[in-house]
Formats: structure tokens, C-alpha cells, sequence
């Protein structure tokens, strides 16, 4: 399964390349975006073939998207109850739980320099050219739709009004969106220019596009106050703003980030700390880890959210990763399994938290095809695409190599193509089998704690009282 593939079969970095890339496409929108300010950074025509070595130990951050980092939340006292105020006096639009993700995305900048849900020029630079050009003539990122849908009753309650309500399931007001745009929503064009089919069975399609409005409705956000969700797991959910304090508090010169939506295996670590190596390696003098996983809307068979949480914690608390070097955070954003375009959305994001290196794998944001039995890309494209992407050019990025069980040292290891007979690959549907059945994975495959608690969440649905046999 390609969901999985990045799970079992991880790889280590083999190259990394600081690219540019000509294409700048040419569109007179008005763009509603940060204002740019003038970037720093010095990109070359050619594509860089190693590393960049490091100058001495500082901790000067990568600049966000356009130059300023977005924050849209309005700032506690009167300004906050102004806008509770004006929320119940204007036409109100319920968010979806997609929706909501969307906003908490956007209102902490994630997306910057987007300064709320799309207008229609942004919606179709960003389905037709994955950037958007800013007033500067400068190019950002931006390869996957962030928009609001609204039914025709819904459109016709708005009518003229320039500025509405967002509230949440509760009809709690969360944001006003002022100097709106509605037009079409061409769900047909949307998808297939996304995901590259309009094949049944694409997850994020059936959650959040098919039933929902044939309008969109973009403008400027205002939110009113920090998006919560008081599930034990807030403190994790750092925005860009403090992940970026905590890397200056920790005095670092490389942010290597990695995204998974999975449990952590020892390949994974491998991979991460044989990172980390290569970087003190080239002269970094305190590179640091960004453990990124997703916590926005998951398809229903990946591990929930809470429960790869606990057993991230694990990991740390095994050693497996050092605390002293890794900031763990959830990155907010729900998962479209849009491959190499949903990819460029990932790590054009870690930009903005001040991430200045990006950890890519095999298949990244992948899936097995909805109908057919293969997987939906090619496993090579996501790196691929990461290397010539548009407004990327100052993200460095690390592909893998590939990593798998090796029988002889009893633990995750390079494979080695000399001796294939001595490495095993462990497939996604085994572990998950193994987990399901409380049967124990191979000494080094996954720390003890972590495994427990992998076992304790299929225990948890229920899984295990359905044995099946472990497949080869």
C-alpha cells in the first residue's frame, strides 16, 4: 500500500538541492496577500549537487513566504469583542470540522502569505500553476486549494454583504471573512487538477468536495480567537510564530523537518538521526529536528491522532530520539492524498515555521489508487517534483535511500543491495496484522513502548478479536 510504504521501507538522505526553477507565471490578479518584503536569500540559476556548508553557529531563521509571517488573530480586548459583536449581527456560514482545520491553517500562517480562504484568481493560479504571484513580482508556493464552499440557500442569505460570520458546530462565531468573493466551484475541474483523476473513492474528495456547495466563497479572515481543541493535545500544536521562538531558544542553525502521519518506527529514527549526522557533518553546529506529524483530517484506516501521539511520546522516552534535539509538534493542516502536488503544500508550510531543510521520501502523501490495484503515483514523483517546484528555489530538500530490518544486526539498517537475502521488508499490512494479533514485530523493528502502544490502540477498536495470519 502506498499509504504505508513510507512507513516500512524509509530512506536517509542521498543528495539535497538548492533549485530554481524559470517558470513564473504571468496572471494580473489582485492578489489578497501579506505585503512582500524584500528576501534575503540568494538563490542560484543552477541546482546545487551537496550541501551547503554551514557559516558559524547562529540562529538566523529562513524568512516566511513573502516576508511576513501571518497571524490573523485578533489580539484579546476590544478589537475580539468587536468582532464577537459584528458575528452576530451578519450572515453566518457553518464550518465543517475540514473547514475549521482550514481556518486554524490559515489564521496562524501556515499558509502565508494567504490572508484568508481564496478568491478565484488565487483558486486558479494555485490549481493551474501550484504558486501564486505576489504584488513584488515574487513567486510563492501554493499548490493545493484553501477554500470555503457555501450552498445556493447560503448564497442567497448573503446576497450583497461584503463581510460574514464563520461559526463552528455549536454556531460558536470563530471568524468574520470581510470583502468577499463568491463564485463557481467547478468540483470536476478542482479534483482532477488536484489529484490527477476524478476516480471514486478519493478520500478527502468524499469528506469534503462531493456534497458540498457549487459556490466558494473567499476573502479576508478575521479570526477572533485561537483555534482550541481541548483534546489534551493543544500544547503541541505549535503555530509558526513559536515554533520559530523555540528554535531561537534553543540556539539552532538547521531545521530539519519531517512530516509522517504514522507510527515511528526505528527506520524512521535512523533516518532522522543519521540526518542530523550528515548535517553536524557539513559544519552545523546545532541542527535540530522538526517531528511534524499531521493532525488535521486523517482517512478512517490511518492510526487516529491521539493515539500516534502517545506513542511519538514513547519513542522520546525510550531515547530513540534525543528530547534535547527534536521539537515535537502537530502540524494542523487535514491530508488531501494528493501526492506530489499535496507534497509541495507540505513542505512549502515548514518554510514558514523556519524549516530551511525537508525531509522527502518514497511516494509522499501517496495512496493506492481508489479502484485499481496500484498505487495512485509514481513513487518517484513526489521528490521529483520537490526538486523543480516553483517558490521552493530556498528550501533545501533531502531525499531517501532506502531502509529495511537487517536479519544479521537485528535492527533497521541501510539495505544494502550486495547482501539483499540478509534484510527483510516489513509491509505495512504485516505490521498492522501484528499489531491486530498482540504478536511482537522483530527484535529493533520498533521500540518496546511504542509497540505496546500500537497494540493497545487496535486492542482498542476492537481488532484483535479477529485474528488473521500474519501475511509472509
Amino acid at each position: 500500500m502506498a499509504s504505508m510504504a513510507a512507513f516500512i521501507a524509509v530512506t536517509a538522505p542521498n543528495s539535497l538541492h538548492s533549485i530554481s526553477n524559470p517558470l513564473r507565471p504571468q496572471l494580473p490578479a489582485r492578489l489578497r496577500l501579506a505585503p512582500p518584503s524584500p528576501v534575503r536569500f540568494a538563490v542560484g540559476k543552477g541546482r546545487s549537487t551537496a550541501l551547503p556548508r554551514a557559516a558559524a553557529a547562529s540562529c538566523n531563521l529562513i524568512e516566511p513566504d513573502g516576508g511576513t509571517l501571518v497571524d490573523l488573530v485578533a489580539r484579546e480586548g476590544p478589537a475580539r469583542e468587536a468582532l464577537r459583536r459584528e458575528a452576530a449581527r451578519c450572515p453566518q456560514i457553518k464550518l465543517s470540522r475540514i473547514d475549521l482545520e482550514w481556518v486554524h491553517v490559515l489564521s496562524e500562517g501556515w499558509a502565508s502569505p494567504l490572508c484568508g480562504f481564496m478568491r478565484e484568481p488565487e483558486f486558479l493560479q494555485t490549481l493551474h500553476f501550484n504558486c501564486l504571484r505576489l504584488g513584488d513580482g515574487s513567486v510563492v508556493n501554493m499548490s493545493v486549494p484553501i477554500v470555503l464552499a457555501i450552498d445556493d440557500a447560503q448564497k442567497r442569505a448573503i446576497g450583497d454583504r461584503r463581510r460574514i460570520a464563520l461559526v463552528d458546530a455549536r454556531d460558536k462565531p470563530v471568524a468574520i471573512l470581510s470583502d468577499i468573493e463568491i463564485y463557481k466551484h467547478n468540483k470536476e475541474e478542482r479534483i482532477a487538477r488536484t489529484w490527477g483523476t476524478t476516480a471514486p473513492g478519493l478520500p478527502y474528495v468524499e469528506e469534503a468536495i462531493t456534497n458540498a456547495g457549487n459556490w466558494l466563497v473567499g476573502g479576508e479572515l478575521e479570526v477572533i480567537e485561537r483555534i482550541k481543541h481541548n483534546d489534551g493535545l493543544d500544547k503541541y500544536r505549535l503555530s509558526p510564530a513559536e515554533l520559530r521562538e523555540e528554535f531561537s531558544r534553543r540556539n539552532a542553525d538547521a531545521i530539519f523537518a519531517f512530516q509522517l502521519r504514522n507510527p515511528i518506527h526505528n527506520g524512521h529514527a535512523l533516518l532522522m538521526t543519521d540526518t542530523r549526522r550528515r548535517l553536524l557533518d557539513m559544519g552545523y553546529k546545532n541542527p535540530i529536528l522538526l517531528l511534524h506529524p499531521l493532525g488535521g483530517y486523517t482517512k478512517a484506516d490511518d492510526v487516529p491522532l491521539h493515539w500516534r501521539m502517545k506513542q511519538h511520546e514513547k519513542v522520546l522516552e525510550d531515547g530513540v530520539l534525543n528530547p534535547e534535539t527534536t521539537v515535537v509538534a502537530i502540524f494542523p493542516s487535514p491530508m488531501h492524498y494528493a501526492g506530489p502536488t499535496e507534497v509541495q503544500w507540505h513542505a512549502k508550510s515548514r518554510i514558514n515555521a523556519g524549516a530551511n531543510f525537508y525531509i522527502v521520501g518514497r511516494d509522499p502523501a501517496g495512496m493506492s489508487h481508489p479502484i485499481e490495484k496500484r498505487d495512485l503515483y509514481d513513487a518517484d514523483h513526489g521528490k521529483k517534483v520537490l526538486s523543480m517546484a516553483p517558490g521552493l528555489e530556498k528550501l533545501n530538500i533531502l531525499p531517501f535511500k532506502v531502509a529495511a530490518y537487517d536479519k544479521t544486526q537485528k535492527k533497521m539498517a541501510f539495505f544494502d543491495p550486495s547482501r539483499h537475502q540478509d534484510f527483510l521488508f516489513i509491509s505495512g499490512t504485516k505490521m498492522r496484522t501484528l499489531a491486530k494479533n498482540r504478536e511482537n514485530p522483530p527484535d529493533g523493528f520498533m521500540c518496546p513502548g511504542g509497540w505496546d502502544v500500537l497494540v493497545e490502540y487496535y486492542d482498542s477498536v476492537g481488532a484483535n478479536k479477529f485474528r488473521e495470519a500474519v501475511p509472509a
